[in-house]
């Protein structure tokens, strides 16, 4: 049984962070222990949320009383995403090592969550840097975006061949394996959104139909979604393949129902059967 230890957000209302992640990787098959940094109402997007952020310390003591069971050597990775503040990114950075320290095969998947285009950064400062400089290179995956990704390596990319550059500049630094979770490029087509898998061994894309829409909470199924097919397979291309077509059908039944939050349980079924499947191409 495939074993992952998410720490991350959570929400009761609406499905991001946690409330993304832990249901999605359930039904597919992994066995998922939660850690929560904070527990909110819904998310923020909305403007208005109630809930507590938990103290950094609380979320260290609990991974502490999953260590006391004794049960961290059967953990296969470690996930990350939104970090709010560098004191709780610190508490994950020593959960990664403590976990690889019980459970040496253990890898570490960062969703280096900070901003997107059109946005810009949407966390605090500090933050960003904090990522780039301590977090994401204590990773073996990591899942920017487009605009994450131009500022974890320092550069403006317009091209294909400037996104896979850059992705290695990040492999250099770190991490073996960079998905890109959504590329747009000069050449990228008004109505289609592509995922872009980079490693050692090549580089490799997965282009599917944009949803005229926002979905929040995506990024954090995407980056999911790819950690398990990952473990399941150990191939970035399959993974990259399998994520995509998950996270378009899960998406495209959310577009259809009207609704503004991920619909992961009437949507369930595409996490195991996706409707929808596309082609996946090595670019490199």
């Amino acid at each position: 049984m495939t074993t992952i230890l998410s720490i991350q957000s959570s929400v009761a209302y609406g499905h991001v962070g946690n409330s993304a992640a832990t249901f999605p990787l359930m039904r597919s098959g992994v066995e998922v222990w939660p850690v929560l940094t904070v527990h909110f109402s819904n998310h923020t997007g909305y403007g208005e949320w109630r809930g507590p952020l938990l103290a950094a310390a609380d979320v260290a003591e609990v991974i502490r009383g999953i260590d006391d069971r004794g049960v961290l050597p059967r953990v296969d990775a470690v996930l990350s995403g939104y970090q709010g503040a560098e004191e709780v990114g610190a508490v994950v950075l020593d959960a990664v090592e403590l976990v690889k320290e019980r459970s040496p095969r253990a890898i570490y998947c960062c969703d280096p969550v900070m901003g997107d285009v059109g946005r810009g950064f949407f966390v605090r400062p500090g933050i960003p840097e904090f990522m780039r400089d301590q977090v994401v290179p204590k990773a073996q995956i990591v899942t920017p975006n487009h605009f994450e990704l131009d500022f974890l390596t320092g550069r403006e990319t317009h091209t294909l061949d400037e996104v896979i550059e850059a992705a290695h500049a990040l492999r250099a630094v770190g991490p073996e394996t960079v998905l890109v979770t959504s590329v747009v490029t000069d050449t990228t087509e008004n109505d289609s959104l592509t995922m872009l898998a980079v490693t050692g061994e090549g580089a490799w894309q997965v282009t599917t139909p944009r949803l005229d829409r926002t979905f929040t909470g995506s990024g954090d199924l995407t980056a999911a979604m790819f950690l398990a097919h990952w473990l399941r397979t150990q191939s970035a291309a399959q993974a990259v393949g399998a994520t995509a077509d998950v996270v378009y059908s899960v998406l495209k039944q959310t577009a259809d129902s009207g609704l503004p939050e991920l619909q992961l349980v009437a949507a369930q079924d595409e996490i195991v059967a996706p409707t929808y499947h596309f082609d996946v191409h090595q670019v490199r």
